[in-house]
């Protein structure tokens, strides 16, 4: 019998199951490059989710919660000096988080809203906040950057960072630009029980940017709140370290803002020059505050505790001329009885989110078929804990969430 030929495998498929391996393992080195480059934005990604649904019927946006993974490069972000606006912030954002392979994006967003601080009976110090404007998603996000900074929780408008107001957050890339999420926030509270606040205050004869020119290090709006909740324990570091900064006002508008702190100290930040009909240069603007301790600005408020609210207008003494339009001064009447009534002392969070609830903008004087309330929030400063409700619904189980840093929900 014949010896059957033996087939040799050709020196081309050779070559090719070879460069195929080679290829293999190069993908496979990327890819774990990759999970190892992008490790805390892969973990934040996966945490992404959503925990109430949209209702347009309603005007209701959904609201997500995220989970911070590392340090997001706060640190490196205030020392390369910070941002002079958006521009510079979302430069940085994209080169840190994205490698520069994907551009983010800041957007404008009308901060309304209302917010107070109040005592319970036992003492518990609590800071109440109203994010009103029109539909809109937010995003609950949970920070624990270490580093010697503190963990929080602060929420965001999620239209701030471009996503739609009509739709749902879906699709990888919407979800990468979500990781810009912790350079804006709206409110939060930190581990410390320091917490802060937002508000539009319509400064200048066409609403003037806060725009400081010194030597000193750039912060905007948003990433000052993001300072404060990372940095500080109480309303004295926050000024502090405020000082020392030039203030940017974010999205071409203007702001005030609000801190508290878990010993009951808090005080409203405002940068001004002038009145508010010549107030339209926003480089010449200085910082001002109010504590809620001077006592010589509350003396005409009738305020025997020093509790202390703020709504959309400047409460600087002077800052106003006879017929000057004052955004938000009826709410401010409003809270400023609802408190005086009871001295500043509510029996619990849900007392205090009940006046949140009395200025909420489905029940008060709203013009505006579109505005509601998007968020209102209850901060206990003393044990921080959170009693946070979405778009207005008031005792709504699926719609309120309780929870404290300590084990989040």
């Amino acid at each position: 019998m014949e010896e059957k030929t033996k087939r040799r495998t050709p020196r081309w498929v050779k070559i090719l199951a070879i460069v195929l391996c080679a290829i293999l393992i190069l993908l496979c080195a990327l890819v774990g490059a990759a999970a190892i480059v992008w490790r805390n934005e892969l973990a934040t990604l996966s945490s992404f989710r959503k925990i109430v649904d949209r209702d347009p019927t309603h005007q209701d946006g959904a609201v997500y919660r995220m989970d911070i993974s590392g340090d997001f490069y706060f640190d490196d972000f205030l020392e390369q000096g910070g941002a002079s606006g958006d521009e510079e912030l979302i430069t940085f954002i994209t080169n840190s988080i994205t490698r520069g392979l994907i551009d983010m994006t800041i957007e404008q967003s009308e901060i309304a809203c209302s917010a107070f601080t109040a005592v319970t009976p036992e003492g518990d110090v609590l800071f109440g906040r109203n994010y009103d404007f029109s539909q809109t998603n937010t995003a609950l996000v949970f920070t624990e950057p270490g580093n010697d900074r503190y963990a929080s929780v602060s929420t965001v408008d999620l239209q701030f960072l471009g996503m739609k107001i009509d739709r749902d957050v879906e699709g990888l890339l919407n979800k990468i630009t979500c990781l810009a999420a912790p350079y804006a926030p709206l409110d939060g509270v930190n581990e410390k029980g320091l917490s802060c606040g937002i508000f539009m205050s319509y400064q200048g004869a066409e609403t003037v940017a806060t725009d400081q020119q010194t030597d000193n290090p750039d912060i905007t709006s948003t990433t000052m709140m993001r300072m404060i909740l990372d940095y500080c324990a109480t309303v004295e570091d926050a000024i502090e370290m405020i000082e020392g900064y030039d203030m940017h006002d974010s999205a071409q508008t203007s702001f005030h803002y609000m801190i508290a702190d878990a010993t009951g100290a808090s005080a409203i930040l405002e940068w001004t020059n002038g009145t508010d009909s010549t107030d339209n240069d926003g480089s010449a603007r200085e910082l001002h505050i109010i504590r809620n301790t001077d006592e010589e600005f509350y003396a005409d408020s009738g305020r025997t505790a020093e509790y202390q609210w703020i709504t959309n207008f400047i409460l600087q003494p002077g800052y106003y001329e006879e017929g000057d339009e004052m955004p938000g001064s009826d709410r401010y009447e409003h809270i400023g009885n609802q408190l005086a009534a009871v001295n500043g002392v509510v029996e619990d969070e849900q007392a205090a989110m009940d006046i949140l609830a009395s200025v909420g903008r489905r029940n008060w004087n709203n013009d505006d078929s579109n505005g509601i309330t998007v968020h209102s929030v209850v901060y206990n400063l003393t044990d921080q804990t959170v009693m946070w409700v979405a778009n207005e619904h008031y005792g709504s189980e699926e719609h309120t969430f309780t929870f404290s840093l300590a084990d989040k929900f």
